[in-house]
């Protein structure tokens, strides 16, 4: 059992956008797939095997598989529901000057310091590629700032301002 949260308060109740790329909801399609073709199966055969080993109380492979494959009808079952509620964003927006959903932004922050981002839904975030939520108050800021304008984000050190230095909406490093 979890502690209790007020839900008012708990950053983990904010509604998060139902906004995904194209590209983001063919990841998903993808691994969605996967799991329901191929782990699935993979697993349920497991199963399968290990109860016919006899007693299933003291068979750890039997157990594990178990566990195993409720974890993985649980993704499909999450998978399947939140590709229905996603509204998949393929085309351009109107004015590409601006920052707006999918947009790839380049900043340059108060000491002259390069920040390549990309504004994507919240199933798609990536750390490695610089890839932030719609969602976080860094994109929020950018969402429908020009060029060359100031944005100025709320961070733990304090307030950081970023210049816009480009904006495009095909990727630059392709």
């Amino acid at each position: 059992m979890t502690r209790w949260r007020d839900p008012a308060k708990d950053p983990r109740q904010e509604p998060k956008s139902n906004l995904i790329t194209a590209e983001g909801a063919e990841r998903l399609r993808g691994i969605l797939d996967h799991l329901a073709r191929v782990k699935r199966p993979a697993i349920s055969a497991k199963v399968g095997e290990a109860a016919a080993q006899g007693d299933r109380s003291e068979n750890a492979d039997y157990t594990y598989n178990k566990k195993e494959l409720g974890r993985v009808i649980a993704r499909i079952g999450y998978l399947t529901r939140r590709l229905d509620e996603l509204q998949v964003v393929d085309r351009l927006p109107a004015d590409t000057g601006r920052v707006y959903f999918g947009a790839y932004v380049t900043l340059e922050d108060e000491h002259g310091e390069a920040l390549f981002i990309r504004i994507v839904g919240h199933d798609e975030t990536d750390t490695t590629k610089h890839w932030v939520s719609v969602d976080t108050p860094l994109a929020k800021a950018l969402l429908g700032k020009p060029l060359d304008d100031e944005a100025t984000v709320a961070a733990p050190g304090g307030e950081t301002t970023y210049v816009i230095t480009a904006i495009a909406y095909r990727d630059p490093t392709a």
